[in-house]
């Protein structure tokens, strides 16, 4: 890698031995990331500072004071937003530099906390560079991110105002406050008279505001002394004991990178009163209740990091930086989530503290409460954040939602299996890997190719002599109900007579260097240009790539994968793009590097809207970087993981850290992207994925092939009967992705989000339940596990999934369930109505017209409820009223399915799909838990739409532990009508 040693060489040369490193540590599975590679905290100049500020207020205790203060006189509140000016005194003779803030109180009961700087005019204080960067802070990271809740909420007022502060009432029933205290500026949020959330609590806020870099004259030498001395330089408006060797200038790795606007960090500490647990901020390898950053046993010394990076062969148990950042999040407490969204696109460094509170210093410790302590630093920006009061999880996931905006419906096909590696080798090759499937009856809906399918790293280019005929290939899946996903990544092959990367530079589309030319660097296909997808002309011009006149060789069954989006540089700082590049509109990549991945995503999500005129199939495009937003673009994975017992239990708390922030449709590579997984591993592996949003096995090229179809009994049978279980659960799994795309919830759930009211939960993360399924599901991560522990955190009943043996369970006590290795821990909550497609096929498309089963796991209360739905799973015909939503209770006697938004199903004018859908039906329903007195039965009626038939029933008595259950066959009422079934 990049060393002191290597300064001396030419550039070409130094970037070729950092791309030669690079390719060396991939090429070696076993070989794990250099943390050393990445920064710490200490060699980050901006966070360094901020955490010894942040040491000298905690040291000087009731003796430090912020220097921020709002002049009462410069406040003013009108039509639902508070305007001020903070000033902040920078020097010993009182000189102050004007911060303008706005909270605005949002209808949604949201609160937004805006923090800029203002331009400072004076020619003696410009800022001195010659980059062509912005002077301004960034401020549009809202434009990507932001897609609506900002209305403002005119009827928020005034409780209190004074010469020391304002109190404003906001929210739903004015229930919520905001205490704004001038000086030292701090704001304090309450919900129903209590305390919540509390800014600058400790007095860290520190904007580092612009400042001139000024040069000091030389000083006179005396005979011979000249050359002795270089030009000292001198910084104005600081108090001289701040560290000032990085403010215009920092180098790490061999790497400098120049700084023209100098120090402008942003940081604030944020106190959650009273919470012991937070959570979110992904995307980070580590539980998910998040722990404490200041050392001390069990927890880290480092804080959270937030800037995207191409992090191979990640550790585990750490708050290094990965491929994505959400600056999202969330504290628990017994009944009551809050939450705050702190918007910058900047390197972002995360701290976080518990201490105990006590109101009586006599009560040695009883009746103490924890508070959550957070310090968040950012390189560069506004201070922008959002505050949510709940007071529930859903609250807040829905309000996170309103603003940043929903997961994508995705199409059907891409909730089913996807097989990949790195790489399939030739046209022929997929074909043959597509048969074998067939051939042991193991369905999947999509094959991938890495970029070993393209012409030498060429994107939108075909290996001639490796994929000679791709529509062949294509037909020959289309022809299965399959799909094909290509790689196109944002880096472009830097070769003459290419005509992407021809056009790319004719057209000044790339991203720039600090000199404003075309920034050149290395990745996979060596020599560079990256697309500047922050530029609405390059989106234009990327889209044109994807026509089919222009990727040639691809078909409406071809969909896309983003891989290397942080960016990835092989030879650059941190293996990603220098800071002091230049994008769209002159701002520094520094100030947009976190947010850079989900512009690239996003250009491609609508390249493939505008593939064909007039087909307006829904898109789906894979990404491994992304931002708050991404999740209206698609899907992601968790990176470059390895074949390992733990990387596979760490999978399941990364991707319940992405649900709960607002990026649920996620999945981590099953079996491990590096190494090779031992048989149990894999089997295991693919019962944990069965459950995963986004379910993708996959391999690096160097890893056996490890396709389900050539492995030994009993593992290809294990792993077959997982893909079967994912499959024949499709309708209840595209459920949950609708209710994700209506309100933003989290597709598997956490305790914690499930059960705000059950404090043993707060901190369980190996378990989760699916959509509001009642499904309950624990996957094995150990070698030679054969029971596993399941929390139970109601008391309602549990059967087991499969055998339906109801469990004596005790809320709040651990329930061991046996886990033999061809079996997978699944427990169905009492009270819940599963909708499945038993029917074994190859792909979800050969399911679509399928009828369905009913699942009923009744209650302690007798009772049962569920839902469906469904539509074409391609198309956007669901937003004209194209779908089909039921909801099924079982009440008394009678079960019942009926529209779940109470529509006039005749008022809807059928499409083709929905005529199609007539000659679907339910065809059997299972009841768990059947009362006895059902036990003599042998028919039920059926009553839908005017008609009344008898059906059979079969009853089966409880024996050895299981639960009594009954079986309805040849249901036969339509699946989109109103039916009752009558069990009086």
């Amino acid at each position: 890698m990049a060393g002191a040693g290597m300064s001396q060489l030419s550039p070409r040369w130094a970037a070729f031995l950092c791309l030669f490193a690079v390719l060396c540590s991939l090429f070696m599975p076993g070989v794990a990331v250099k943390e050393n590679d990445f920064k710490k905290c200490d060699q980050s100049g901006f966070c360094k500072r901020n955490r010894a500020y942040a040491d000298n207020a905690v040291a000087l205790g009731s003796e430090w004071k912020a220097p921020y203060k709002i002049p009462s006189e410069l406040a003013s509140f009108k039509d639902g937003q508070f305007h001020a000016t903070i000033l902040k005194t920078i020097d010993e003779q009182g000189n102050t530099v004007q911060l303008p803030i706005t909270v605005s109180f949002l209808k949604s009961g949201t609160a937004r906390v805006t923090v800029d700087e203002k331009k400072r005019q004076d020619k003696d204080i410009e800022i001195r560079h010659n980059s062509g960067a912005r002077k301004e802070r960034y401020n549009e990271a809202e434009k990507w991110t932001i897609v609506g809740g900002l209305d403002v909420d005119t009827d928020a007022k005034i409780s209190h105002e004074g010469e020391t502060g304002i109190k404003i009432q906001y929210g739903p029933n004015l229930a919520f406050e905001a205490d704004i205290t001038y000086e030292p500026y701090s704001i304090e949020f309450k919900r129903d008279g209590v305390s919540q959330i509390r800014f600058n609590d400790r007095g860290l806020i520190n904007m580092e505001h612009w400042r001139p870099k000024i040069e000091k004259p030389e000083p006179e030498k005396k005979e011979g002394e000249e050359g002795q001395e270089e030009k000292k330089e001198e910084i104005i408006d600081v108090p001289p004991s701040e560290d000032e060797g990085t403010w215009w200038e920092e180098t790490f790795g061999g790497n400098t990178d120049s700084k023209p606007r100098g120090p402008e960090s942003v940081a604030l500490d944020i106190t959650f009163l009273g919470y012991e647990h937070v959570y979110g901020i992904p995307e980070h390898a580590g539980p998910l209740s998040l722990k404490e950053t200041r050392g001390g046993e069990g927890n880290y010394a480092e804080p959270y990091r937030l800037y995207n990076a191409d992090v191979f062969e990640y550790i585990l148990d750490s708050p290094m930086t990965l491929y994505g950042a959400i600056p999202f999040m969330q504290a628990q407490r017994k009944d009551s989530t809050v939450g705050v969204f702190w918007l910058n696109a900047a390197e972002t460094w995360i701290d976080i503290t518990k201490a105990k509170e006590s109101k009586n210093p006599l009560a040695l410790g009883i009746g103490a409460k924890t508070n959550t302590q957070t310090h968040w630093i950012s390189e560069s920006g506004l201070m922008d954040v959002f505050v949510f009061l709940g007071p529930t999880p859903r609250d807040i996931t829905k309000s996170y939602a309103e603003l940043t905006g929903t997961t994508a419906l995705p199409q059907e096909f891409s909730i089913g299996y996807h097989q990949c590696r790195w790489n399939y080798v030739s046209d022929d090759d997929v074909k043959e890997v597509d048969r074998k499937m067939d051939r042991y009856h193991i369905p999947y809906d999509v094959i991938w190719l890495d970029i070993e399918y393209t012409d030498d790293k060429k994107y939108f280019t075909w290996d001639n002599d490796m994929f000679k005929d791709p529509i062949s290939m294509g037909k020959h899946l289309d022809q299965h109900g399959r799909k094909l996903v290509t790689i196109i990544d944002p880096h472009i092959k830097n070769a003459g007579g290419y005509h992407v990367s021809d056009e790319l530079k004719s057209k000044g589309l790339a991203v720039k260097n600090k000199d404003g030319n075309d920034f050149d660097g290395w990745c996979w296909p060596g020599s560079s240009h990256w697309i500047d997808a922050f530029n609405p002309a390059a989106i234009k011009w990327w889209s044109t790539l994807f026509n089919y006149d222009k990727f040639k060789g691809t078909m409406e069954n071809t969909f896309i994968w983003n891989d290397m989006n942080e960016p990835s540089v092989f030879n650059g700082p941190e293996v990603t793009m220098p800071k002091d590049n230049l994008h769209h509109g002159g701002w520094e990549h520094r100030d947009v590097h976190n947010v850079n991945g989900m512009t690239f995503h996003n250009a491609t999500y609508e390249a493939m809207l505008s593939r064909k005129k007039g087909e307006l199939k829904r898109p789906f495009v894979l990404t491994r970087s992304f931002f708050a937003g991404s999740q209206r673009l698609g899907a992601m994975w968790t990176g470059d993981n390895q074949a390992s017992w733990e990387h596979l239990g760490a999978s399941v708390p990364m991707i319940l850290a992405q649900g709960i922030s607002g990026f649920p449709f996620s999945g981590a590579d099953v079996g491990g992207f590096f190494g090779n997984p031992e048989l149990e591993l894999q089997s295991r592996w693919y019962q944990a994925g069965a459950f995963y949003p986004f379910f993708r096995g996959h391999a690096h090229i160097d890893a056996r092939r490890r396709e389900p179809f050539l492995l030994a009994e009993p593992y290809r049978s294990i792993i077959t009967s997982a893909l079967r279980l994912r499959y024949s659960l499709l309708p209840a799994w595209y459920t949950a992705f609708y209710h994700a795309n209506q309100d933003g919830s989290p597709i598997i759930r956490p305790l914690y989000w499930t059960h705000p009211s059950e404090e043993g939960g707060f901190d369980i993360d190996d378990q989760f339940f699916v959509g509001s399924t009642g499904l309950l599901v624990k996957p094995v991560v150990e070698k030679d596990k054969r029971t596993v522990d399941i929390y139970i955190p109601d008391d309602e009943v549990y059967y087991d999934y499969f055998n339906y043996k109801k469990h004596a369970t005790t809320k709040g006590k651990y329930l061991t369930v046996d886990a033999p290795l061809e079996s997978i821990p699944v427990l169905i909550r009492g009270g819940h109505i599963i909708p499945r497609r038993d029917t074994p096929r190859r792909s979800s498309q050969l399911m679509k017209f399928d009828d369905y089963t009913l699942v009923v796991a009744i209650g302690k209360n007798g009772q049962a409820e569920g839902e469906l739905y469904v539509d074409d799973g391609d198309s956007f015909d669901y937003e004209n009223g194209q779908y089909i939503h039921r909801k099924f209770k079982l009440e008394g006697s009678t079960l019942s399915s009926t529209d779940a938004e109470g529509r006039d199903i005749k008022s809807v004018k059928e499409g083709k799909w929905l005529k199609l859908m007539h000659g679907v039906s339910v065809d059997r329903i299972i009841v768990i838990g059947a009362p006895s007195s059902w036990a003599n039965k042998k028919e039920v009626e059926v009553e839908s739409e005017g008609k009344k038939t008898s059906v059979p029933l079969e009853y089966h008595n409880a024996e050895g532990g299981r639960a009594a259950y009954a079986t309805i066959r040849r249901v036969a009422a339509r699946i989109g009508a109103d039916w009752t079934v009558s069990f009086a």
